[in-house]
């Protein structure tokens, strides 16, 4: 993020009458945080305390059941459907107030997505029967994921069409439920009306074919949201805030809402009485691709341009959300797209994001690296939490160290794990030295920014926090026993990365075959004899100059070169189906290189997250990629890859070159060694088996605290 002053992002809000600091929210969210029997709990409160102390100006809470635990659409969801829940729910809105937050519940029924109604074997309440499903959800998970995940558990599928006198209950669970959230404390309610749940349900002419009052034309389809909404204002009075949350459009839903549909919703919705309208949007849930083409968009800033149609409609304000950068935020609120900024990724990577930039220190903001793993822990059932910041979900278990002198604490290895490790030692006060074998700081993380950037701004940020925090980085040291005894370390941090050996493939040894540690020396300038023996003079002298001159270390100079020149054939084929090799189909097919993929797993996308791998998959289809899981007898021959494929049919493509894109895993044996000589060691990372960047952060925190906490 470039410095500038966030004028209009950091400006003072209103909401009805409720007065907000600035014009950042926390976008609700599913967190599957709270207690297994609907309350809130000290996890729950101690997230969403963190948000409000690193000052945002609101806190919209993941979905609160109004009906609870009928519509309930995942594990460990929050209640407001009984006066019991009062008093946990006060005790999270008095936290969010103690740091100047306000914060509001998002008053949900889940209807045709309520998964907690499928697995105890509830009908799911609709508002007509639905069209039978355009594709299969879960055929991306791998097979122990779908042992894991909760639709695992289904035990029916049953539907229930809603009467008059069901809509007439829900109507009043609503209204009970925003005067119970007015009692607790909050400071207004965002009713769910979006997303496929109960209330979009009825809105979207794709699933709504009833004949009577509440289907039809769109003032029909909207009725149980308005009579909601009216039910609302009656229960909470004129001056408590409400607002709901709309689709602006259904992705890849033929005859579902449109945007125009969602205008005129939304005048009516205004017309009702809310104070405000979240614009958002969902998809066809049958095409798993398009869950990160609508609400959690993969491309930047996708809703914009429908909240700024919707706001020029009403005159309500405008929160929206969908993968908005400050920078982009804080114009959009500037040529009146819309009114408030709703983030949910970059504040669970950093929940003081908005301190940071009302300090003036944008460069220090934790960035999201879009890699889906928030998201994906609720498809599995799992809390909340997230790759880059090990923190999040998990703020209640933090401890802080005994106060006692500094400790001098030795890491080896300057990827990600060991640069975290170095960060969050300097930032407690510890003396660090950081011994890299290689010429510059990054690992592995450095090729796997090449691949998908968005890992870049992760790069960036641990390089910068390190340089910043005065630790003693020493490049181009191998770290030895001989070595270690001199430096006299109070402890010592491995994070040396994985062991990556050639599998025994039939033919690996052709000179046409790259590991994967051959394919990142190539493309960042780096050799070894393995290299030399593959690859021409010419390629040798290009890659030579390209790391003296630095060029090499300038991963947007590589991506934009190496769509003019790789030294690789028209042809590849990738062995190995799992994160890096998918990243590298990516990468390659981009620079028009024809790929397939072939791997003996049973499905691919292996270490990556279940959204991402349902994108990334999907799009490596389209653009004509073969891949063939389940694949035997894989060997290479001069010129082709043969492999026997899950129907028991001979394949051989065509291979100009092959890339075995596995074969990682852990090697303590360093550790071992200086373990042996007497040293207090903490390996984290790689090195004790491929755990990718999540890992390596989290190991570092780990790590870190079991030194600070040591006696």
């Amino acid at each position: 993020m470039t410095a500038k002053s966030f004028r209009h992002l950091l400006s003072p809000g209103r909401i009805g009458r409720m007065e907000l600091r600035n014009r950042i929210a926390v976008t609700a969210m599913g967190v599957s945080l709270g207690e297994d029997d609907g309350q809130c709990g000290e996890r729950l409160i101690a997230y969403h305390a963190e948000q409000a102390k690193g000052g945002a100006g609101l806190i919209i809470t993941g979905v609160a059941g109004v009906a609870w635990p009928i519509g309930a659409s995942e594990e460990a969801q929050i209640a407001i459907s009984d006066d019991r829940f009062i008093p946990g729910l006060k005790a999270l809105a008095d936290a969010a107030h103690a740091h100047g937050a306000k914060i509001v519940p998002q008053l949900h029924h889940g209807g045709l997505a309520a998964m907690g109604d499928m697995i105890a074997g509830r009908p799911r309440l609709c508002p007509s029967p639905p069209e039978a499903p355009t594709g299969d959800f879960t055929a991306t998970f791998l097979i122990e994921e779908l042992k894991a995940a909760p639709f695992g558990r289904i035990k029916s599928v049953e539907l229930k069409v809603m009467t008059l006198e069901d809509i007439r209950l829900v109507v009043s669970q609503f209204a009970a439920a925003a005067d119970r959230a007015k009692r607790a404390g909050f400071d207004g309610v965002e009713i769910h009306a979006g997303h496929g749940y109960l209330l979009s349900s009825f809105i979207s002419p794709k699933s709504n074919k009833r004949a009577d009052e509440y289907g039809g034309p769109l003032e029909n389809r909207a009725r149980f949201l308005l009579e909601v909404i009216r039910a609302v204002r009656e229960a909470v009075g004129p001056d408590f805030p409400i607002w709901c949350k709309l689709d602006s459009r259904e992705i890849g839903k033929k005859g579902g809402i449109t945007i125009e549909d969602a205008i005129e919703t939304a005048r009516m919705a205004e017309a009702a009485g809310v104070d405000a309208i979240t614009v958002s949007a969902y998809h066809d849930s049958g095409q798993p691709k398009l869950h990160s083409g609508s609400h959690t968009p993969h491309e930047p800033g996708l809703n914009i341009p429908f909240a700024r149609r919707i706001k020029a409609a009403v005159g309500v304000p405008i929160i929206a959300s969908g993968r908005i950068e400050p920078e982009v935020g804080d114009a959009a609120i500037a040529d009146a797209s819309l009114d408030f900024v709703s983030m949910g990724r970059k504040l669970l990577a950093d929940p003081h994001l908005p301190n940071k930039l009302a300090a003036g220190r944008a460069e220090d903001v934790l960035p999201c690296i879009y890699c889906y793993t928030c998201i994906s822990a609720i498809y599995l059932g799992d809390p909340l939490r997230c790759a880059v910041n090990p923190e999040t979900g998990f703020e209640h278990l933090r401890r802080e160290g005994k106060a006692m002198p500094p400790k001098r604490v030795v890491v080896i290895g300057g990827g990600p794990a060991g640069m975290e490790a170095a960060r969050r030692l300097r930032e407690k006060g510890q003396e660090v030295i950081l011994l890299e074998s290689s010429a510059r700081l990054g690992g592995t993380l450095r090729f796997a920014a090449l691949a998908y950037p968005a890992n870049e701004r992760l790069l960036d940020w641990l390089q910068r926090q390190v340089a910043a925090s005065g630790a003693d980085v020493r490049l181009n040291t191998r770290a030895t026993p001989a070595l270690l005894r001199e430096l006299r370390p109070d402890a010592v941090i491995v994070a040396t990365g994985a062991l990556r050996e050639m599998p025994p493939i039939p033919g690996c040894d052709l000179p046409n075959v790259l590991s994967g540690d051959d394919m990142r020396k190539l493309m960042l300038g780096e050799s070894s004899d393995e290299l030399k023996r593959k690859t021409s003079f010419a390629t040798r002298i290009a890659t030579r100059v390209g790391a003296a001159t630095g060029l090499t270390a300038n991963l947007d100079f590589v991506r934009k070169a190496t769509h003019q020149w790789m030294p690789l054939g028209d042809h590849v084929v990738i062995v190995g189906g799992e994160l890096v090799g998918l990243e590298l189909a990516e990468f390659l097919l981009e620079r028009g290189r024809t790929v397939t993929v072939v791997d003996e797993a049973p499905r691919f996308g292996a270490g990556l997250t279940v959204v991402r791998r349902m994108r990334l998959l999907e799009e490596l289809r389209e653009h004509g990629v073969a891949m063939f899981p389940k694949a035997a007898d894989i060997r290479v021959e001069p010129g082709a890859v043969t492999f026997t494929d899950a129907n028991g049919e001979v394949q051989r493509p065509r291979a100009d070159h092959v890339i075995v894109a596995k074969g990682a895993a852990g090697d303590e044996a360093l550790a071992d060694a200086l373990r042996a000589e007497g040293f207090d060691v903490h390996a984290i990372g790689d090195c004790t088996g491929v755990t990718y960047i999540e890992g390596a952060m989290r190991g570092a925190a780990d790590a870190v605290e079991a030194i600070l906490t040591a006696a």
